[in-house]
């Protein structure tokens, strides 16, 4: 059996039923379905369990822009992200237009008949599915689901404790009056030492180079003060994700224009955190803010706990793993009965499945990004990714609503075919979100990320008031998307659902 639609949609995570969602909210018309691989909604706050997994972005502008986000907290724990997400597919009705268990095997796109053919693997059955569709919408994140980063270290074999990696968290790990060493200075690791810490023994935070942190209160004060006067929520809502990404933006923006004033704000804000006991040299990068991307804690926890002495940073590299511990390369020792690797992702587009056009295998890195959505010379097709330097969502709802408008913009002129064609030069080598930052996963991801342009719509500019602007006022039609009008039958679910008989 074949299933056709209009749109199917790869993954329900946020970026995946906050298409849906907007799919319903701009009167589309459009039929649709989600696939997703995993066995419930959220994504990456369905698939991490490790202790404390947060937020690392204000819940005013990390959730979604069309339905607010109840709450004073500014990072929310990962199963109150989750709840939010299942809410708000509840409240669109998309959670019956979810598909879960299908792992997406290989998408192909035919231009004669302009439909989309979708090879499946349903995991729960082992079967083998075909879904069609005229347009196809990769909303799967950029990373490998199966497996992090987890390089090898020197002498691992040697140690008797455990070694455990945070994308695949042991449900009856017991770390209770344990020594564990974190190896990372990322989200994840300054996450994981204060969750840790009030239960293990002792928590050492590892490092090879420091990361710029910042503390932000756990509570929104402005929040708490409006919810007190009873504001209504949307309000509210509205009012402090209008604040917070002002707030972003001008932070980024000293970053980029005046580093060394940046860099000495951040720093003496963390100096009068962790006091006068603790090396700095833990807390200073080498090199400007933002390169990487800010890694920020609630009530600047991390920095109470380092000063409590219930944990420690250790900046150095591995010279090798022991029977009882990590060996650094300046001859000190770590003691440890548990080791977590909390050394990245794997990059990975579209979950892994494989992309064809006409019978020709695509590789996305030889894609070029039109507008940071839409893939060069791939018709009917758009691929979601947020902003590096700013929420997620921010840049998967402009993404979306983007879409939207393109629908109705084919729906109303008979348009049954739209790809966007760069021209030679348009295509710079840099990688669609290399452009903003330096970091390892990004680095290591230039294999399998599209390229950006190097002019016009085609250059990633990470900039959410330019975005917005291009992306829900721009002309449509451009001179560089091109139309193709239908001017044959189109296919129908009836003629799909015939042809498979």
């Amino acid at each position: 059996m074949t299933r056709h639609v209009d749109v199917l949609i790869i993954g329900a995570g946020l970026s995946g039923i906050g298409m849906a969602c907007h799919l319903t909210k701009e009167d589309t018309g459009r039929s649709y379905l989600i696939l997703e691989r995993r066995t419930a909604i959220g994504g990456t706050w369905d698939l991490f369990k490790y202790p404390g997994i947060r937020s690392d972005s204000d819940m005013y502008t990390f959730g979604f822009g069309f339905r607010p986000w109840i709450g004073t907290k500014v990072l929310a724990d990962g199963p109150h992200i989750r709840q939010y997400v299942e809410d708000t597919a509840a409240e669109y009705g998309v959670t019956d237009h979810i598909r879960f268990g299908r792992k997406v095997v290989k998408a192909s796109f035919s231009s004669a008949d302009s439909l989309w053919t979708v090879q499946v693997r349903n995991e729960q059955t082992g079967e083998d599915e075909t879904y069609t569709s005229n347009f196809f919408i990769g909303c799967t994140g950029y990373y490998d689901y199966d497996k992090g980063y987890r390089p090898e270290f020197a002498g691992e074999d040697k140690f008797r404790g455990q070694i455990v990696h945070p994308q695949h968290w042991p449900e009856d790990l017991d770390y209770a009056g344990k020594r564990v060493v974190v190896i990372g200075s990322g989200a994840t690791a300054i996450t994981l030492i204060p969750s840790m810490s009030g239960t293990a023994e002792h928590v050492t935070m590892l490092q090879r180079s420091p990361t710029y942190i910042a503390a932000l209160p756990a509570n929104d004060p402005v929040a708490v003060g409006l919810k007190f006067a009873k504001v209504p929520a949307a309000l509210a809502y509205k009012a402090g994700r209008a604040r917070n990404i002002a707030l972003q933006r001008a932070s980024y923006q000293l970053s980029r224009t005046n580093p060394k004033l940046s860099k000495k704000l951040m720093l003496a804000a963390v100096r009068a955190q962790v006091g006068p006991n603790i090396d700095m040299r833990h807390f200073t990068p080498s090199y400007n803010p933002w390169d990487q991307r800010l890694c920020v804690v609630p009530n600047g926890d991390l920095f109470r706990i380092l000063r409590s002495g219930k944990a420690s940073i250790a900046t150095d590299h591995i010279d090798t793993f022991t029977e009882t511990g990590i060996r650094l390369r300046s001859g000190e020792e770590l003691p440890a009965d548990i080791v977590v690797s909390a050394t990245g992702l794997t990059v990975q587009m579209l979950g892994g499945a494989e992309l064809e056009v006409d019978g020709e295998a695509l590789a996305t890195r030889d894609l070029v990004a039109y507008k940071g959505a839409l893939l060069g010379n791939v018709p009917n097709a758009m691929v979601i990714l947020g902003y590096t330097n700013a929420s997620w969502t921010l840049k998967a709802d402009l993404a979306a609503e983007y879409f939207c408008r393109l629908l109705n913009h084919m729906r109303d002129n008979g348009f049954e075919q739209v790809v966007a064609v760069p021209e030679e030069g348009d295509r710079s080598e840099a990688s669609l979100m290399g452009g903003a930052l330096t970091s390892g996963y990004i680095q290591r991801g230039d294999g399998v990320m599209p390229r950006q342009g190097t002019r016009g719509p085609w250059l990633v500019i990470n900039n959410y008031f330019r975005d917005r602007a291009m992306l829900r006022k721009g002309a449509i039609e451009d001179g560089i998307l091109r139309f193709t009008r239908a001017g044959r039958a189109r296919v129908t679910a009836d003629a799909v659902e015939s042809r498979s008989a």
